[in-house]
């Protein structure tokens, strides 16, 4: 009996310690393998990407992301499941991956990058002026951000040209609606849209047209001195436009069919000399 106890104390003591073994090797397998199943889920995250099936690839940067969040490599992971997003058009999945990142790494040397992503999703779904505002000021903020605080980055020359182009677009909104209660002859809403244009978009394409729909709307109810105000101011910087002789126009009743008549003149002298220029190659 003394004899079968001992025999059964050695196989335990056997089969606890193979057991251990195998625990430890485990635990040393798994220790060292987990480097590598990151570069791997990364890899087949960037082969989905070529490939174009881009909810795949970003499934995968994120695995890659979680499977060891400590790393070098999870910021760059986070990134890419953001951009493979990005380059199909899912702008929500994209901004979402992005602002997630700008908590997870809030001190990140890449976040020019980030912003300057983050601000194009919101560009880019820019259709209407006159619907897409969200999106367009979320795009102008960011965009301001790239050149505030990242001026000397390659991002902040591109982010400078979209944010002229977001004034114009922004212009043009106010355009719409001061046309639109100019139509409805609500004057004094006209005028403040206008006015918006000169005093918040004066570089835009829409601020030869928002003199002269100052001119145009003080004219009509009668304040002639603001009209001429507004007119000298259209003449001093546009003195060229169509838009300088439309006020111009309004003053003088006869400007128009002056205007008309030496079209008339030109047309015929023009025609004149085209014929007799014919004749000589005849």
């Amino acid at each position: 009996m003394f004899k079968f106890k001992i025999l059964v104390f050695l196989v335990i003591s056997i089969l606890f310690s193979s057991c251990s073994k195998d625990v430890s090797k485990k635990s040393i397998i798994k220790e060292k393998s987990l480097e590598s199943q990151v570069q791997e889920a990364y890899n087949e995250g960037m082969d989905a990407l070529e490939g174009g099936d881009v909810l795949f690839a970003a499934k995968k940067f994120n695995e890659a992301e979680i499977l060891f969040p400590q790393a070098n490599s999870a910021p760059q992971s986070a990134l890419m499941a953001a951009y493979s997003y990005y380059t199909q058009d899912y702008y929500g999945d994209a901004i979402a991956e992005l602002q997630r990142f700008l908590e997870v790494y809030p001190s990140h040397k890449d976040l020019a990058y980030v912003y300057y992503l983050l601000a194009v999703c919101y560009y880019e779904q820019i259709v209407d002026e006159k619907k897409d505002l969200q999106s367009i000021v979320k795009a102008q903020k960011n965009f301001n951000i790239i050149v505030k605080n990242y001026s000397d980055t390659e991002y902040a020359i591109d982010a400078e040209f979209k944010l002229d182009l977001i004034d114009d677009i922004l212009a043009a909104k106010e355009m719409y609606l001061g046309r639109y209660y100019y139509d409805k002859k609500k004057w004094i809403p006209a005028i403040n849209r206008f006015r918006e244009i000169i005093d918040s978009y004066d570089t835009t394409i829409y601020a030869e047209e928002a003199l002269h729909r100052l001119v145009e709307v003080h004219y009509t109810i009668g304040l002639i001195d603001e009209a001429e105000k507004y007119a000298q101011l259209l003449g001093y910087n546009y003195q060229s436009s169509k838009w300088y002789e439309n006020s111009y126009s309004l003053f003088d009743k006869n400007y128009e069919k002056q205007k008309k008549e030496r079209l008339k003149t030109f047309k015929k002298k023009s025609g004149g000399l085209i014929k007799k220029f014919k004749t000589l190659i005849e």
